[in-house]
């Protein structure tokens, strides 16, 4: 009869057992500090963050890709958190909204979101800020429209909508 590995709780599940076998190592520079992780290869950037780095701005709202709340930003670039397996990421570098304020300043996307109430109940606001920020350095236009589909990806429930397209312009006229 083969016996669990000794660092295995008495009685854990079969699953668990074998994920002690499974667990990979991953370095991850989040919010500028470096993280070295042993992860279950399954686990995704969401996950990591929520669960092992106690990082929890970042929302899990579908899981799915669908609603946005989960953004961050993968080396520059916004990406939803619960589509990336935290495995593939070995070096990689992540900000989440805790580490968009720099020096005790806000972001100038968080600052405009205050100023213009670009939110309701707050749930998708991480989301949306961290996509915000990113969309300041990629080509979209300048009208409302095209902001709002730089955006699209991000869902309010709440509509808050015209008060986030306000944010994000306000936040393009100032200096990051």
């Amino acid at each position: 009869m083969s016996r669990p590995p000794l660092d295995t709780p008495v009685g854990a599940p079969p699953a668990q057992q074998t994920a002690m076998f499974l667990s990979m190592k991953v370095d991850l520079v989040v919010n500028g500090v470096r993280h070295e992780l042993r992860l279950d290869p399954r686990t995704t950037l969401l996950d990591c963050l929520r669960e092992h780095l106690g990082l929890t701005g970042t929302k899990k709202g579908c899981d799915h890709g669908q609603c946005g709340a989960c953004t961050v930003h993968l080396d520059g670039r916004r990406v939803n958190a619960c589509l990336v397996l935290a495995a593939t990421l070995d070096g990689r570098e992540v900000t989440t909204v805790e580490g968009l304020a720099r020096d005790g300043q806000l972001h100038p996307v968080q600052a405009a979101f205050l100023e213009q109430d670009a939110y309701q109940c707050g749930y998708c606001t991480a989301g949306q800020i961290m996509s915000a920020a990113a969309l300041l350095s990629e080509p979209c236009g300048e009208s409302d429209a095209e902001v709002k589909e730089c955006m699209s990806g991000n869902i309010c429930r709440c509509g808050a909508y015209k008060n986030i397209v306000a944010a994000v312009q306000q936040a393009r006229r100032r200096p990051a």
